[in-house]
Protein backbone atom coordinates (compact mmCIF):
# COMPACT_ATOMS: atom_id res chain seq x y z
CA UNK A 1 0.00 0.00 0.00
CA UNK A 2 2.87 2.39 0.83
CA UNK A 3 4.42 1.74 -2.57
CA UNK A 4 1.12 2.52 -4.32
CA UNK A 5 0.76 5.81 -2.43
CA UNK A 6 4.30 6.80 -3.34
CA UNK A 7 3.72 6.04 -7.03
CA UNK A 8 0.42 7.99 -6.99
CA UNK A 9 2.10 11.03 -5.39
CA UNK A 10 4.90 10.91 -7.97
CA UNK A 11 2.32 10.77 -10.79
CA UNK A 12 0.38 13.75 -9.40
CA UNK A 13 3.55 15.87 -9.07
CA UNK A 14 4.62 15.00 -12.61
CA UNK A 15 1.23 15.94 -14.07
CA UNK A 16 1.25 19.25 -12.19
CA UNK A 17 4.75 20.10 -13.50
CA UNK A 18 3.82 19.48 -17.16
CA UNK A 19 2.37 23.00 -17.68
CA UNK A 20 5.51 24.48 -16.21
CA UNK A 21 7.78 22.51 -18.50
CA UNK A 22 5.54 23.19 -21.52
CA UNK A 23 5.69 26.93 -20.88
CA UNK A 24 9.39 27.01 -20.00
CA UNK A 25 10.24 29.50 -22.78
CA UNK A 26 7.65 31.94 -21.46
CA UNK A 27 8.93 31.42 -17.95
CA UNK A 28 12.48 32.19 -19.07
CA UNK A 29 11.32 35.24 -21.01
CA UNK A 30 9.23 36.78 -18.22
CA UNK A 31 10.40 35.30 -14.94
CA UNK A 32 14.08 34.53 -15.56
CA UNK A 33 15.10 36.10 -12.29
CA UNK A 34 12.58 33.95 -10.40
CA UNK A 35 13.85 30.84 -12.15
CA UNK A 36 17.42 31.65 -11.24
CA UNK A 37 16.44 32.00 -7.60
CA UNK A 38 14.39 28.81 -7.52
CA UNK A 39 17.16 26.66 -8.99
CA UNK A 40 19.93 28.22 -6.91
CA UNK A 41 21.83 25.72 -4.82
CA UNK A 42 20.95 27.46 -1.57
CA UNK A 43 17.71 29.28 -2.37
CA UNK A 44 14.82 28.63 -0.01
CA UNK A 45 11.37 29.35 -1.41
CA UNK A 46 8.21 29.84 0.59
CA UNK A 47 6.00 29.89 -2.50
CA UNK A 48 5.18 27.17 -5.02
CA UNK A 49 6.71 28.16 -8.35
CA UNK A 50 3.98 26.30 -10.19
CA UNK A 51 1.37 28.61 -8.70
CA UNK A 52 3.19 31.73 -9.70
CA UNK A 53 3.72 30.55 -13.25
CA UNK A 54 0.24 29.17 -13.64
CA UNK A 55 -1.42 32.41 -12.64
CA UNK A 56 1.18 34.72 -14.11
CA UNK A 57 0.90 37.00 -11.06
CA UNK A 58 0.06 36.90 -7.39
CA UNK A 59 -3.44 38.40 -7.01
CA UNK A 60 -3.55 38.15 -3.25
CA UNK A 61 -1.32 38.00 -0.26
CA UNK A 62 -1.83 34.26 -0.12
CA UNK A 63 -0.41 33.85 -3.63
CA UNK A 64 2.54 36.21 -3.08
CA UNK A 65 5.88 34.73 -2.17
CA UNK A 66 8.94 35.95 -0.34
CA UNK A 67 12.26 34.59 -1.47
CA UNK A 68 15.24 34.83 0.85
CA UNK A 69 18.43 33.98 -0.96
CA UNK A 70 22.04 33.90 0.07
CA UNK A 71 24.06 34.94 -2.96
CA UNK A 72 27.77 34.45 -3.55
CA UNK A 73 29.35 36.94 -5.98
CA UNK A 74 31.58 35.67 -8.76
CA UNK A 75 34.00 38.55 -8.36
CA UNK A 76 34.35 38.42 -4.60
CA UNK A 77 33.40 36.20 -1.69
CA UNK A 78 30.62 37.73 0.33
CA UNK A 79 27.06 36.79 1.35
CA UNK A 80 23.99 39.01 1.28
CA UNK A 81 20.39 38.29 2.16
CA UNK A 82 18.13 39.56 -0.59
CA UNK A 83 14.39 39.82 -0.01
CA UNK A 84 12.28 40.01 -3.17
CA UNK A 85 8.49 40.08 -3.36
CA UNK A 86 6.81 38.67 -6.48
CA UNK A 87 3.89 40.80 -7.58
CA UNK A 88 1.98 41.43 -10.85
CA UNK A 89 4.24 40.89 -13.82
CA UNK A 90 6.70 39.12 -11.52
CA UNK A 91 8.57 42.39 -10.89
CA UNK A 92 11.68 42.27 -8.72
CA UNK A 93 12.54 44.92 -6.16
CA UNK A 94 16.03 45.38 -4.78
CA UNK A 95 19.05 46.74 -6.61
CA UNK A 96 21.46 44.34 -4.93
CA UNK A 97 20.11 41.37 -6.81
CA UNK A 98 20.23 43.25 -10.09
CA UNK A 99 23.91 43.88 -9.43
CA UNK A 100 24.44 40.16 -8.91
CA UNK A 101 22.67 39.36 -12.17
CA UNK A 102 24.78 41.90 -14.10
CA UNK A 103 27.92 40.47 -12.50
CA UNK A 104 26.89 36.97 -13.61
CA UNK A 105 26.18 38.20 -17.15
CA UNK A 106 29.60 39.92 -17.26
CA UNK A 107 31.32 36.67 -16.26
CA UNK A 108 29.44 34.74 -18.90
CA UNK A 109 30.35 37.35 -21.52
CA UNK A 110 34.00 36.98 -20.68
CA UNK A 111 33.69 33.22 -20.74
CA UNK A 112 32.45 33.32 -24.34
CA UNK A 113 34.88 36.00 -25.58
CA UNK A 114 36.48 35.91 -29.00
CA UNK A 115 39.41 33.78 -27.81
CA UNK A 116 37.14 31.09 -26.32
CA UNK A 117 37.91 28.91 -29.37
CA UNK A 118 41.65 28.98 -28.66
CA UNK A 119 43.26 26.26 -26.58
CA UNK A 120 44.40 27.01 -23.00
CA UNK A 121 47.19 29.55 -23.06
CA UNK A 122 48.95 32.11 -20.90
CA UNK A 123 49.50 35.72 -21.93
CA UNK A 124 52.78 37.07 -20.55
CA UNK A 125 52.87 40.84 -20.08
CA UNK A 126 55.71 43.33 -19.79
CA UNK A 127 56.83 43.02 -16.14
CA UNK A 128 57.55 45.93 -13.81
CA UNK A 129 61.23 45.38 -13.10
CA UNK A 130 61.82 48.58 -11.08
CA UNK A 131 59.67 50.86 -8.90
CA UNK A 132 59.79 53.70 -11.43
CA UNK A 133 59.31 51.59 -14.57
CA UNK A 134 56.24 52.41 -16.66
CA UNK A 135 57.36 50.99 -20.01
CA UNK A 136 60.20 48.91 -21.40
CA UNK A 137 61.98 47.89 -24.59
CA UNK A 138 62.69 44.41 -25.94
CA UNK A 139 66.45 44.14 -26.55
CA UNK A 140 66.49 40.57 -27.86
CA UNK A 141 64.65 37.26 -27.57
CA UNK A 142 66.64 34.27 -26.31
CA UNK A 143 63.78 31.91 -27.21
CA UNK A 144 61.97 31.69 -30.53
CA UNK A 145 58.43 30.64 -31.38
CA UNK A 146 57.96 26.91 -30.93
CA UNK A 147 60.72 26.48 -28.34
CA UNK A 148 60.02 24.64 -25.12
CA UNK A 149 60.44 26.75 -21.99
CA UNK A 150 60.94 25.78 -18.37
CA UNK A 151 60.86 27.74 -15.10
CA UNK A 152 64.04 29.76 -14.64
CA UNK A 153 64.96 29.90 -18.33
CA UNK A 154 65.51 33.36 -19.80
CA UNK A 155 62.88 34.35 -22.35
CA UNK A 156 64.20 37.75 -23.40
CA UNK A 157 66.23 40.77 -22.33
CA UNK A 158 64.24 43.86 -21.36
CA UNK A 159 65.66 47.38 -21.23
CA UNK A 160 64.16 49.16 -18.23
CA UNK A 161 64.52 52.72 -17.04
CA UNK A 162 67.68 51.68 -15.18
CA UNK A 163 69.40 48.83 -17.01
CA UNK A 164 68.93 45.75 -19.21
CA UNK A 165 67.37 42.89 -17.23
CA UNK A 166 66.78 39.25 -18.13
CA UNK A 167 63.14 38.14 -18.01
CA UNK A 168 62.71 34.55 -16.85
CA UNK A 169 59.90 32.07 -17.54
CA UNK A 170 57.71 30.99 -14.62
CA UNK A 171 55.98 27.83 -15.95
CA UNK A 172 56.59 24.88 -18.24
CA UNK A 173 55.23 25.11 -21.75
CA UNK A 174 55.95 26.19 -25.31
CA UNK A 175 56.44 29.68 -26.68
CA UNK A 176 53.53 29.92 -29.13
CA UNK A 177 53.60 33.58 -30.17
CA UNK A 178 55.97 36.53 -29.83
CA UNK A 179 53.76 39.64 -29.93
CA UNK A 180 56.58 42.22 -29.73
CA UNK A 181 59.80 41.33 -31.52
CA UNK A 182 63.36 42.45 -30.93
CA UNK A 183 63.82 46.21 -30.87
CA UNK A 184 60.22 46.95 -29.86
CA UNK A 185 60.13 50.14 -27.79
CA UNK A 186 57.69 51.91 -25.50
CA UNK A 187 55.86 48.74 -24.37
CA UNK A 188 53.67 49.64 -21.39
CA UNK A 189 53.93 47.60 -18.20
CA UNK A 190 51.32 44.82 -18.36
CA UNK A 191 51.03 44.86 -22.15
CA UNK A 192 51.17 41.35 -23.67
CA UNK A 193 54.57 40.55 -25.21
CA UNK A 194 54.23 36.79 -25.79
CA UNK A 195 51.93 33.77 -25.36
CA UNK A 196 52.77 30.31 -24.04
CA UNK A 197 50.79 27.05 -24.31
CA UNK A 198 50.94 23.73 -22.52
CA UNK A 199 50.72 21.40 -25.56
CA UNK A 200 53.13 21.60 -28.47
CA UNK A 201 50.32 20.84 -30.90
CA UNK A 202 48.56 24.11 -30.03
CA UNK A 203 51.40 26.34 -31.26
CA UNK A 204 50.09 26.56 -34.84
CA UNK A 205 46.71 27.85 -33.64
CA UNK A 206 48.36 31.09 -32.45
CA UNK A 207 49.94 32.00 -35.79
CA UNK A 208 47.57 34.94 -36.34
CA UNK A 209 47.02 35.66 -32.65
CA UNK A 210 46.46 39.30 -31.69
CA UNK A 211 46.01 40.27 -28.03
CA UNK A 212 43.97 43.36 -28.90
CA UNK A 213 41.37 41.25 -30.70
CA UNK A 214 41.28 38.28 -28.35
CA UNK A 215 41.72 39.65 -24.84
CA UNK A 216 38.83 39.87 -22.49
CA UNK A 217 39.84 43.42 -21.79
CA UNK A 218 39.02 44.24 -25.38
CA UNK A 219 35.59 42.70 -25.01
CA UNK A 220 34.96 44.68 -21.89
CA UNK A 221 36.09 47.87 -23.55
CA UNK A 222 33.85 47.07 -26.48
CA UNK A 223 30.95 46.39 -24.18
CA UNK A 224 31.49 49.60 -22.31
CA UNK A 225 31.68 51.55 -25.55
CA UNK A 226 28.51 49.92 -26.82
CA UNK A 227 26.67 50.77 -23.64
CA UNK A 228 27.85 54.38 -23.55
CA UNK A 229 25.23 56.90 -24.64
CA UNK A 230 25.72 58.16 -28.21
CA UNK A 231 24.83 61.86 -27.65
CA UNK A 232 28.17 62.92 -26.04
CA UNK A 233 30.30 61.78 -29.02
CA UNK A 234 27.97 63.64 -31.37
CA UNK A 235 28.33 66.81 -29.34
CA UNK A 236 32.11 66.45 -29.34
CA UNK A 237 32.08 65.88 -33.08
CA UNK A 238 30.05 69.03 -33.64
CA UNK A 239 32.10 71.35 -31.44
CA UNK A 240 35.44 71.27 -33.35
CA UNK A 241 33.99 72.43 -36.72
CA UNK A 242 32.38 75.39 -34.94
CA UNK A 243 35.66 76.64 -33.49
CA UNK A 244 37.82 75.71 -36.47
CA UNK A 245 36.47 78.23 -39.03
CA UNK A 246 37.06 81.16 -36.66
CA UNK A 247 40.86 81.33 -37.03
CA UNK A 248 40.62 80.53 -40.73
CA UNK A 249 38.32 83.44 -41.45
CA UNK A 250 40.06 85.88 -39.12
CA UNK A 251 43.58 85.34 -40.44
CA UNK A 252 43.05 86.64 -44.01
CA UNK A 253 41.26 89.78 -42.77
CA UNK A 254 43.92 90.72 -40.24
CA UNK A 255 47.09 89.60 -41.99
CA UNK A 256 48.83 92.28 -44.10
CA UNK A 257 49.68 91.70 -47.74
CA UNK A 258 52.54 89.27 -48.14
CA UNK A 259 54.43 87.46 -50.86
CA UNK A 260 55.65 88.95 -54.17
CA UNK A 261 52.57 91.08 -54.78
CA UNK A 262 53.26 94.84 -54.67
CA UNK A 263 50.44 97.33 -54.11
CA UNK A 264 50.66 100.51 -56.14
CA UNK A 265 48.30 103.13 -57.50
CA UNK A 266 47.50 103.00 -61.26
CA UNK A 267 49.33 106.27 -61.89
CA UNK A 268 52.41 105.08 -60.00
CA UNK A 269 52.34 101.75 -61.85
CA UNK A 270 52.15 103.42 -65.30
CA UNK A 271 54.91 105.84 -64.36
CA UNK A 272 57.11 102.96 -63.21
CA UNK A 273 56.51 101.06 -66.45
CA UNK A 274 57.36 104.15 -68.49
CA UNK A 275 60.76 104.58 -66.76
CA UNK A 276 61.31 100.82 -66.30
CA UNK A 277 61.43 101.06 -62.52
CA UNK A 278 61.02 97.78 -60.56
CA UNK A 279 58.24 98.31 -58.05
CA UNK A 280 59.71 95.70 -55.70
CA UNK A 281 62.71 97.95 -55.02
CA UNK A 282 60.58 100.88 -53.86
CA UNK A 283 59.21 101.36 -50.36
CA UNK A 284 55.66 102.66 -50.50
CA UNK A 285 54.46 105.53 -48.35
CA UNK A 286 50.79 105.31 -49.25
CA UNK A 287 47.96 103.63 -47.35
CA UNK A 288 48.95 100.18 -46.03
CA UNK A 289 52.39 100.61 -47.57
CA UNK A 290 51.17 100.99 -51.15
CA UNK A 291 53.33 102.82 -53.71
CA UNK A 292 52.09 106.19 -54.94
CA UNK A 293 53.30 108.59 -57.67
CA UNK A 294 55.46 110.57 -55.21
CA UNK A 295 57.43 107.40 -54.38
CA UNK A 296 58.25 106.84 -58.06
CA UNK A 297 59.30 110.46 -58.54
CA UNK A 298 61.51 110.33 -55.43
CA UNK A 299 63.11 107.13 -56.71
CA UNK A 300 63.85 108.73 -60.10
CA UNK A 301 65.22 111.84 -58.43
CA UNK A 302 67.64 109.78 -56.32
CA UNK A 303 68.96 108.08 -59.44
CA UNK A 304 67.56 104.65 -58.50
CA UNK A 305 69.61 104.38 -55.30
CA UNK A 306 66.67 104.03 -52.94
CA UNK A 307 66.88 100.95 -50.75
CA UNK A 308 63.64 99.33 -49.79
CA UNK A 309 63.09 98.01 -46.31
CA UNK A 310 60.91 95.21 -47.62
CA UNK A 311 63.19 94.20 -50.49
CA UNK A 312 65.72 92.25 -48.41
CA UNK A 313 62.89 90.22 -46.89
CA UNK A 314 61.38 89.47 -50.27
CA UNK A 315 64.57 88.73 -52.19
CA UNK A 316 66.99 87.92 -49.39
CA UNK A 317 68.80 84.62 -49.70
CA UNK A 318 67.38 81.86 -47.49
CA UNK A 319 69.63 80.65 -44.67
CA UNK A 320 71.23 77.27 -45.39
CA UNK A 321 69.46 74.35 -43.74
CA UNK A 322 71.11 72.94 -40.62
CA UNK A 323 72.54 69.45 -40.81
CA UNK A 324 71.69 67.21 -37.88
CA UNK A 325 71.24 63.63 -36.72
CA UNK A 326 68.28 62.51 -34.57
CA UNK A 327 69.39 60.16 -31.80
CA UNK A 328 66.45 58.17 -30.35
CA UNK A 329 65.91 58.45 -26.60
CA UNK A 330 67.04 55.40 -24.67
CA UNK A 331 64.89 54.21 -21.81
CA UNK A 332 67.38 55.36 -19.19
CA UNK A 333 67.71 58.76 -20.89
CA UNK A 334 63.94 59.27 -20.72
CA UNK A 335 63.78 58.38 -17.04
CA UNK A 336 66.84 60.45 -16.15
CA UNK A 337 65.33 63.47 -17.89
CA UNK A 338 61.93 63.13 -16.21
CA UNK A 339 63.32 62.49 -12.71
CA UNK A 340 65.84 65.35 -12.81
CA UNK A 341 63.21 67.71 -14.18
CA UNK A 342 60.88 66.64 -11.37
CA UNK A 343 63.70 67.20 -8.88
CA UNK A 344 64.44 70.76 -9.99
CA UNK A 345 60.76 71.66 -10.17
CA UNK A 346 59.60 70.19 -6.85
CA UNK A 347 62.64 70.12 -4.53
CA UNK A 348 63.84 73.44 -3.04
CA UNK A 349 67.59 73.12 -3.64
CA UNK A 350 70.24 75.09 -1.81
CA UNK A 351 74.00 74.61 -1.93
CA UNK A 352 76.82 74.59 0.62
CA UNK A 353 80.48 74.65 -0.48
CA UNK A 354 83.67 73.91 1.40
CA UNK A 355 87.36 73.47 0.50
CA UNK A 356 89.21 70.67 2.25
CA UNK A 357 92.93 70.04 2.40
CA UNK A 358 93.70 66.59 1.02
CA UNK A 359 97.44 66.35 1.67
CA UNK A 360 97.03 63.83 4.50
CA UNK A 361 94.39 61.94 2.47
CA UNK A 362 96.76 61.56 -0.48
CA UNK A 363 99.56 60.41 1.83
CA UNK A 364 97.33 57.81 3.51
CA UNK A 365 96.15 56.57 0.11
CA UNK A 366 99.76 56.11 -0.98
CA UNK A 367 100.52 54.00 2.11
CA UNK A 368 97.39 51.88 1.70
CA UNK A 369 98.09 51.23 -1.98
CA UNK A 370 101.56 50.03 -1.09
CA UNK A 371 99.98 47.49 1.23
CA UNK A 372 97.39 46.55 -1.41
CA UNK A 373 100.05 45.92 -4.04
CA UNK A 374 102.05 43.81 -1.62
CA UNK A 375 99.03 41.60 -0.87
CA UNK A 376 97.72 41.49 -4.44
CA UNK A 377 94.74 43.75 -3.78
CA UNK A 378 93.39 46.50 -6.01
CA UNK A 379 94.39 50.11 -5.63
CA UNK A 380 92.24 52.49 -3.59
CA UNK A 381 91.14 55.72 -5.26
CA UNK A 382 90.45 59.15 -3.84
CA UNK A 383 86.77 58.57 -4.65
CA UNK A 384 86.74 55.45 -2.44
CA UNK A 385 88.00 57.54 0.47
CA UNK A 386 85.39 60.22 -0.29
CA UNK A 387 82.59 57.59 -0.22
CA UNK A 388 83.80 56.30 3.13
CA UNK A 389 84.05 59.82 4.58
CA UNK A 390 80.55 60.69 3.32
CA UNK A 391 79.10 57.49 4.82
CA UNK A 392 80.67 58.16 8.22
CA UNK A 393 79.41 61.76 8.11
CA UNK A 394 75.90 60.45 7.40
CA UNK A 395 76.21 58.17 10.40
CA UNK A 396 77.33 61.10 12.52
CA UNK A 397 74.62 63.50 11.22
CA UNK A 398 71.66 61.17 10.45
CA UNK A 399 69.29 64.05 9.62
CA UNK A 400 70.94 64.25 6.18
CA UNK A 401 70.33 60.52 5.64
CA UNK A 402 66.59 61.16 5.23
CA UNK A 403 63.88 61.76 2.63
CA UNK A 404 60.68 63.77 2.43
CA UNK A 405 57.22 62.17 2.32
CA UNK A 406 53.78 63.74 2.45
CA UNK A 407 53.24 62.55 6.02
CA UNK A 408 56.69 62.58 7.59
CA UNK A 409 60.45 62.90 7.20
CA UNK A 410 61.79 59.36 6.83
CA UNK A 411 65.19 58.92 8.47
CA UNK A 412 67.04 55.82 7.29
CA UNK A 413 69.06 53.55 9.54
CA UNK A 414 71.06 52.12 6.63
CA UNK A 415 73.74 54.25 4.98
CA UNK A 416 73.56 53.27 1.29
CA UNK A 417 75.62 55.54 -0.94
CA UNK A 418 74.88 55.82 -4.67
CA UNK A 419 77.88 56.53 -6.89
CA UNK A 420 77.29 58.37 -10.18
CA UNK A 421 78.85 56.53 -13.15
CA UNK A 422 78.79 58.00 -16.66
CA UNK A 423 78.59 55.52 -19.56
CA UNK A 424 77.90 55.62 -23.29
CA UNK A 425 74.30 54.58 -22.53
CA UNK A 426 73.69 57.35 -19.99
CA UNK A 427 74.11 58.11 -16.29
CA UNK A 428 73.90 55.22 -13.82
CA UNK A 429 73.95 55.44 -10.01
CA UNK A 430 74.78 52.00 -8.55
CA UNK A 431 74.62 51.73 -4.77
CA UNK A 432 77.19 50.69 -2.15
CA UNK A 433 75.10 49.31 0.70
CA UNK A 434 76.09 49.91 4.33
CA UNK A 435 79.14 51.87 3.24
CA UNK A 436 79.70 53.09 6.80
CA UNK A 437 80.35 49.49 7.94
CA UNK A 438 82.65 48.43 5.10
CA UNK A 439 86.38 48.82 4.84
CA UNK A 440 88.13 50.83 2.16
CA UNK A 441 89.26 47.69 0.33
CA UNK A 442 85.68 46.32 0.19
CA UNK A 443 84.29 49.67 -1.00
CA UNK A 444 86.97 49.92 -3.71
CA UNK A 445 86.27 46.40 -4.97
CA UNK A 446 82.49 46.91 -5.01
CA UNK A 447 82.66 50.28 -6.79
CA UNK A 448 84.87 48.83 -9.54
CA UNK A 449 82.50 45.90 -10.08
CA UNK A 450 79.43 48.15 -10.19
CA UNK A 451 81.12 50.56 -12.61
CA UNK A 452 81.98 47.64 -14.89
CA UNK A 453 78.37 46.41 -14.83
CA UNK A 454 77.12 49.92 -15.57
CA UNK A 455 79.36 50.26 -18.62
CA UNK A 456 78.23 46.82 -19.83
CA UNK A 457 74.60 47.82 -19.22
CA UNK A 458 74.10 44.74 -17.05
CA UNK A 459 73.07 46.28 -13.73
CA UNK A 460 70.25 44.52 -11.91
CA UNK A 461 67.60 46.35 -9.82
CA UNK A 462 69.31 45.37 -6.57
CA UNK A 463 72.49 47.08 -7.84
CA UNK A 464 70.95 50.56 -7.96
CA UNK A 465 67.83 50.57 -5.75
CA UNK A 466 67.68 51.56 -2.09
CA UNK A 467 70.22 54.39 -1.98
CA UNK A 468 69.91 57.08 0.70
CA UNK A 469 72.62 59.54 -0.47
CA UNK A 470 74.60 60.14 -3.67
CA UNK A 471 78.20 61.10 -4.45
CA UNK A 472 79.09 62.55 -7.87
CA UNK A 473 82.78 63.10 -8.71
CA UNK A 474 83.74 65.11 -11.80
CA UNK A 475 87.07 66.26 -10.42
CA UNK A 476 89.35 63.25 -10.81
CA UNK A 477 88.30 62.00 -14.27
CA UNK A 478 87.38 65.35 -15.84
CA UNK A 479 89.23 68.03 -13.89
CA UNK A 480 86.12 70.04 -13.03
CA UNK A 481 86.97 72.47 -10.25
CA UNK A 482 83.51 72.89 -8.73
CA UNK A 483 79.88 72.17 -9.68
CA UNK A 484 76.40 71.86 -8.17
CA UNK A 485 74.66 68.50 -8.60
CA UNK A 486 70.90 67.87 -8.83
CA UNK A 487 69.37 65.85 -6.01
CA UNK A 488 68.37 62.31 -6.91
CA UNK A 489 64.79 61.91 -5.54
CA UNK A 490 63.59 60.70 -3.11
CA UNK A 491 66.94 61.44 -1.45
CA UNK A 492 67.57 64.77 0.23
CA UNK A 493 71.24 65.36 -0.51
CA UNK A 494 73.97 64.82 -3.07
CA UNK A 495 77.69 65.62 -2.75
CA UNK A 496 79.53 67.07 -5.76
CA UNK A 497 83.31 66.56 -5.70
CA UNK A 498 85.62 68.75 -7.77
CA UNK A 499 89.30 68.38 -8.60
CA UNK A 500 92.15 68.99 -6.17
CA UNK A 501 94.46 71.91 -6.86
CA UNK A 502 97.56 73.26 -5.21
CA UNK A 503 97.37 76.59 -3.45
CA UNK A 504 99.78 78.80 -1.54
CA UNK A 505 98.76 79.00 2.11
CA UNK A 506 100.35 80.53 5.22
CA UNK A 507 102.83 78.27 7.00
CA UNK A 508 103.21 77.79 10.71
CA UNK A 509 106.91 76.91 10.37
CA UNK A 510 109.95 79.07 9.67
CA UNK A 511 108.79 79.59 6.10
CA UNK A 512 106.02 82.10 5.68
CA UNK A 513 104.18 80.17 2.94
CA UNK A 514 103.76 76.60 1.72
CA UNK A 515 101.90 74.66 -0.94
CA UNK A 516 98.81 72.58 -0.09
CA UNK A 517 96.26 70.64 -2.17
CA UNK A 518 92.63 71.55 -1.69
CA UNK A 519 89.53 69.75 -2.93
CA UNK A 520 86.21 71.55 -3.52
CA UNK A 521 83.06 69.84 -2.20
CA UNK A 522 79.49 71.12 -2.76
CA UNK A 523 76.50 69.70 -0.88
CA UNK A 524 73.08 70.08 -2.56
CA UNK A 525 70.33 69.96 0.08
CA UNK A 526 66.56 69.62 0.08
CA UNK A 527 65.50 72.51 2.32
CA UNK A 528 62.31 70.68 3.31
CA UNK A 529 64.43 68.08 5.12
CA UNK A 530 67.86 69.59 5.74
CA UNK A 531 68.10 73.01 7.34
CA UNK A 532 71.13 75.16 6.65
CA UNK A 533 72.71 74.48 10.04
CA UNK A 534 72.26 70.71 9.61
CA UNK A 535 73.85 70.82 6.16
CA UNK A 536 76.77 72.87 7.54
CA UNK A 537 77.21 70.39 10.38
CA UNK A 538 77.37 67.50 7.92
CA UNK A 539 79.96 69.29 5.77
CA UNK A 540 82.02 69.99 8.89
CA UNK A 541 81.99 66.28 9.75
CA UNK A 542 82.88 65.34 6.18
CA UNK A 543 85.76 67.83 6.12
CA UNK A 544 87.04 66.45 9.41
CA UNK A 545 87.25 62.92 7.99
CA UNK A 546 88.96 64.13 4.81
CA UNK A 547 91.57 66.28 6.58
CA UNK A 548 92.16 63.64 9.30
CA UNK A 549 91.71 60.38 7.34
CA UNK A 550 93.16 58.25 10.13
CA UNK A 551 89.90 58.74 12.01
CA UNK A 552 88.08 56.79 9.29
CA UNK A 553 90.10 53.71 10.19
CA UNK A 554 89.10 53.72 13.85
Amino acid sequence: MLLILFAFDYFINTVMMLPVLRNAPNLLRRDHALLVRCFSHNAQSTTDIRKVHRHGFAPSGRESGLFSTSTKSLSGTFTRNVSTTMSMGSSISGSVYNNQISCLQGQLRRGFSSDAGLPPHQEIGMPSLSPTMTEGNIVRWLKKEGDQVSPGEVLCEVETDKATVEMECMEDGYLAKIVHGEGAQGIKVGEVICVTVEDEGDIAKFKDYSPSASGSGGDEAKGSSDSSPPPPPKKEAVEPPVSAPEPKTSKPSVAPPSGDRVFASPLARSLAEEHKVPLSSIKGTGPDGSIVKADIEEYLASGGKQVSGAAPKAKGAAAPALEYTDIPHSQIRKVTASRLLLSKQTIPHYYLMVDTCVDKLVELRSQLNSLQEATGGKRISINDLVIKAAALALQKVPQVNSSWTDDCIRQYHNVNVNVAVQTDNGLFVPVVRDANKKGLSAISEEVKQLAKKAKENSLKPEDYEGGTFTVSNLGGPFGIKQFCAIINPPQSGILAIGSAEKRVVPSSGPEQYKFASFLSATLSCDHRVIDGAIGAEWLKAFKGYIENPESMLL
